[in-house]
């Protein structure tokens, strides 16, 4: 992306004209993000907006566990050991995961039983359905809960567990024996990393609660955009080839489409006909 270049010193302004303090917030998130860390005076530049409002904006990432401050640096703290707060991982790619989210639809046989995990894929899945018959959801995400209550229209059960403000979650050993306790028509899951064609995430808690839903469904659809290719994390959960089918966004390198695809992986790409043939 252009953030990048700018990153490296190239004399533009690729932040210029976002629409809002939180468009811009998460342009600077990816672009730091992706290089690792930056200064506040790069930023500055980048953006063409006073340092005070970059400050403003830092505070905003640091509460939502993106970014932090060291030393007069900007580093990136959602890597492989953390995980952002789940509010702002709703908007990030948000574009590229609603994409995902319309093709992983059709994957919904009417009446269905979902569970959906934490991961703020699930919520844009709901977005994508419009009008249908009612579905049962079971989840651990209180950002998806608040979403079927929304809709009205579908069943929702809502593991117990204990709550992780972080994830806006419930998790723990009573929300995987709940899990563990049911049969689902289909999971939607998402990771944090893919790398070697497996499945991580920073938590071992989460984890869990992805595993016993893998282990709880009858269809098991994995949803990622391309930014979690390449990207380790502590705990893996799951190879890519135990899926039904992993969903990816058309950003997705053909590179790795192709290695997915040798590697027996039934993918489905956004804008592709005829992916997981």
């Amino acid at each position: 992306m252009e953030g990048d270049r700018a990153m490296a010193g190239v004399t533009t302004t690729p932040f210029k004209g976002q629409d809002g303090p939180r468009a811009r917030q998460l342009a600077i998130a990816e672009a730091v993000v992706r290089a690792g860390s930056v200064s506040v005076d790069e930023l500055v530049e980048a953006t063409g907006v006073s340092a005070m409002t970059i400050y403003r904006d830092l505070a905003s990432l640091e509460a939502s566990g993106v970014l932090q401050r060291h030393r007069g640096r900007v580093v990136a703290v959602a890597n492989g050991l953390h995980e952002a707060d789940a509010t702002f991982r709703l908007e990030q790619s948000s574009t590229d995961k609603q994409a995902v989210a319309e093709l992983a639809g059709a994957l919904i046989a009417p009446g269905s039983s979902i569970m959906l995990d934490d991961s703020t894929s699930g919520v844009w899945l709901l977005r994508s359905l419009g009008d249908h018959s009612p579905f049962t959801i079971v989840t651990n995400s209180l950002l998806v809960a608040d979403e079927v209550i929304s809709r009205g229209s579908d069943k929702l059960v809502i593991t117990g567990g204990e709550y992780q403000a972080w994830a806006k979650s419930l998790m723990g050993p009573a929300a995987v024996r709940m899990i563990r306790s049911m049969h689902a028509d289909v999971c939607f899951l998402s990771a944090s990393g893919i790398f070697e064609a497996g499945c991580y995430h920073p938590y071992q808690e989460v984890v869990e609660v992805k595993r016993a839903m893998l282990e709880s469904a009858e269809k098991r659809v994995l949803l990622l955009d391309h930014t979690k290719f390449g990207r380790r994390a502590l705990f893996k959960f799951a190879d890519l080839t135990e899926f039904d089918h992993v969903v990816v966004d058309a950003h997705t390198p053909r590179g790795i489409i192709d290695r997915l695809c040798d590697l027996g992986v039934h993918l489905m790409v956004v804008g592709d006909d005829s992916s997981d043939d």
